[in-house]
């Protein structure tokens, strides 16, 4: 069988020189004190994400300048932050999630640092899900899920087993894993699922994966083309297309095993350049004045419960049957095994 072509790898290498943007004069050392730097993914600084207006909110309640840095997909972001270690550029790493959060304590690149009335604002069962400790703090959850183009021809699939038939041979949009927390949160729910016996089922989905993308933003790209009627994302992406593209032709397919839910966090940076600036930024993620722009732009839970949801959730969104648990050091440790298979 042809080999599925992984999009290329990069660790953000327009940022090479990110390094020298504050170095120089007294000039420049107190412009860095009075910017918060954050490393983050594609879609959440986008224009069309949550970005620009945090941005506008968060400069006009503290006085900081924010800068967020687009690394690409989340583990790119945490990735550059762990090449840096030795000599930190930023001040705040985002995009954490409970699939990828050992991988960020296992680094030792993290601050201790307890976000102003979390323990009022965040469910105790969502702080859980990154470690219940005082290194990342959690700003937003939902849950992974297959979506369909109803206006495809083929039918359903109604489990993930349903996802290996011949009837799907390259129809389905995937994520790679070692660059997209969407890419790990699927491989996390096979794992969930299928236990010693997910190698076997990767083996039987390979034929059925038209693409695996670096990143979510470019595979819901294709997906929304039309290029293949199935792809991972979230419960509540379809709301998007509802709210503003006035159409439920994308579902949300549930299946009765069970969905991984994904909790996204942020975190000080150790030695970061700028780490009061950084706590300001951390408080500011779980106020409403923040949280309130996430369901429409991040697409996302808020975890600030005081934030209401939009009429569009309540239409594309269904109740779940379950939530499955994940386990993140086990999810780790397949990594190198799916990509051994996709790779044959």
């Amino acid at each position: 069988m042809k080999k599925i072509k992984f999009a290329c790898v990069a660790l953000c290498a327009f940022l090479a020189g990110f390094s020298s943007l504050y170095a120089g004069g007294k000039k420049d050392s107190d412009s860095r004190k009075n910017t918060v730097v954050v490393y983050t993914y594609d879609s959440f600084a986008s224009e069309w994400g949550p970005g620009p207006e945090l941005v506008k909110r968060f400069e006009e309640a503290t006085g900081y300048k924010l800068d967020l840095v687009n690394c690409g997909d989340a583990i790119q972001a945490l990735n550059k932050a762990v090449l840096e270690k030795n000599k930190v550029q930023a001040d705040i790493v985002l995009g954490i999630d409970n699939s990828c959060v050992k991988m960020a304590l296992d680094a030792g690149i993290l601050d201790n640092y307890t976000a102003k009335d979390s323990d009022k604002i965040i469910d105790s069962s969502i702080s859980s899900a990154l470690g219940g400790n005082e290194l990342v703090t959690a700003f937003d959850y939902g849950h992974f899920a297959i979506i369909w183009d109803s206006a495809s021809s083929l039918p359903a699939p109604k489990s993930l087993e349903d996802l290996t038939s011949e009837t799907y041979a390259k129809k389905i949009i995937l994520m790679d894993p070692r660059t997209s927390t969407p890419g790990l949160g699927f491989l996390a729910w096979t794992v969930s699922l299928f236990g010693d016996s997910y190698k076997d089922y990767w083996e039987k989905l390979r034929p059925n994966i038209l693409s695996m993308t670096t990143g979510w933003s470019e595979g819901w790209g294709m997906f929304l083309k039309g290029e293949a009627p199935l792809v991972i994302s979230y419960t509540t992406s379809p709301a998007y297309c509802i709210e503003y593209d006035k159409t439920d032709r994308y579902k949300t397919l549930l299946f009765d095993q069970g969905h991984i839910m994904q909790v996204e966090g942020l975190a000080l940076l150790k030695n970061a350049p700028n780490p009061e600036g950084a706590k300001a930024f951390i408080d500011f993620m779980i106020s409403a004045k923040a949280q309130e722009t996430l369901p429409l732009t991040q697409w996302m839970y808020p975890v600030n419960k005081e934030v209401s949801l939009p009429a569009s959730y309540s239409a594309a969104v269904p109740e779940l049957p379950k939530t499955l648990s994940s386990d993140s050091a086990r999810t780790q440790s397949a990594i190198e095994d799916v990509i051994k298979i996709l790779g044959k």
